[in-house]
């Protein structure tokens, strides 16, 4: 089996997941600035002051730091032991906020809008430091994040990410030792680190895999939603109940790489189905977003399933083939046009 794909959609969500999940992560700052920048546009402006930004900024980084105490990919940084000092409560929030507005936004401004090398095309905010206040304009593309029907799901990606980074971080060992692990019943991610002998828990596994669907059913491309009454479903690409069959031959079918969100309405129909064989593809173009992203996941998905991309084809044609050749093959009688 041959695998090609052409990535086609250029939304306004995709180009702002695309920042979260592909941009460079030298410091944490750059989730603080995405959750920040979310919570202020929901207020209709088209000016955003960093005086204004620096409050959000600074408790979101402050709320992080009290359980993962390295937040930047270095050994140092003046501005987080401020951020420390803050929550001993030695200096109060309008001093975070004018250390904020000094240091905390000296790169991550400028930074937060390029992907591989290059400023993104129609970006989502302009700088205006040209008067008394230093502000953010605030472009339509921002403005159409507030109108989208995914923005209750991005604040939660960008946390889930956040969590993701600083988990490899403070643990500080080789990524290669580390595995993601899925809590079925919980329906989180969490780590058991060898090394500690205990199980770290990370964050919600909804809130992790949405951002690599692109807010979309798997099967259908039908909106899902991570809160509210129609929450969507975790589900196995590859059934549970064929969890013995894959086990004896050495495969984890609870792995990440098996792991998929669908409509709820949708995930009902297809139980414990086997998706059409056009969906291996669709799976195996999801696991190559996290490959492209930095560990644990990307990790974790190859030490499930192959270090090169022929091997992961391989690894999946397996897979497959495992599954009984007679048994009807399941798709969803609603599929929307593909993003992924």
């Amino acid at each position: 089996m041959s695998f090609e794909y052409q990535n086609t959609d250029v939304s306004t969500e995709t180009k702002w997941r695309s920042l979260i999940i592909f941009g460079n992560n030298t410091a944490t700052y750059k989730f603080a600035f995405a959750k920040s920048l979310l919570e202020l546009v929901d207020n209709e402006t088209t000016k955003i002051s960093l005086e204004d930004l620096a409050k959000p900024f600074a408790l979101n980084l402050a709320e992080h730091l009290k359980s993962s105490p390295k937040q930047i990919n270095s050994n140092t940084s003046s501005y987080l032991n401020e951020i420390a000092r803050f929550n001993r409560g030695e200096i109060d929030i309008a001093t975070i906020v004018r250390a904020t507005q000094k240091d905390g936004f000296k790169y991550v401004i400028d930074a937060f809008q390029n992907l591989h090398g290059d400023q993104i095309k129609s970006p989502f905010y302009h700088k205006d430091y040209t008067g008394r206040r230093k502000e953010l304009i605030v472009t339509d593309e921002l403005l159409k994040l507030k109108d989208s029907a995914q923005l209750s799901n991005l604040p939660l990606e960008v946390e889930a990410r956040w969590k993701l980074v600083e988990t490899a971080w403070n643990l500080n060992i080789n990524p290669n030792l580390l595995e993601v692990i899925h809590d079925d019943e919980k329906q989180r991610f969490f780590i058991r680190e060898s090394q500690l002998l205990k199980r770290i828990d990370i964050t919600s596994s909804r809130d992790s895999l949405n951002g690599y669907q692109k807010g979309k059913c798997f099967y259908s491309f039908k909106d899902i939603y991570l809160t509210g009454e129609n929450v969507c479903h975790i589900d196995h690409f590859f059934p549970h109940s064929h969890k013995s069959l894959f086990h004896n031959a050495g495969i984890n079918i609870n792995g990440v790489w098996n792991l998929v969100l669908a409509d709820a309405e949708i995930n009902g129909d297809k139980s414990n189905k086997i998706p059409k064989r056009r969906f291996l593809e669709r799976l195996h173009k999801r696991n190559e977003f996290y490959i492209q992203s930095k560990h644990p996941l990307a990790e974790t998905i190859v030490n499930q399933t192959g270090r090169t991309t022929n091997q992961r084809i391989a690894f999946l044609d397996r897979c497959y083939n495992l599954v009984d050749a007679s048994q009807n093959k399941w798709q969803p009688s609603i599929e929307l046009l593909p993003l992924f």
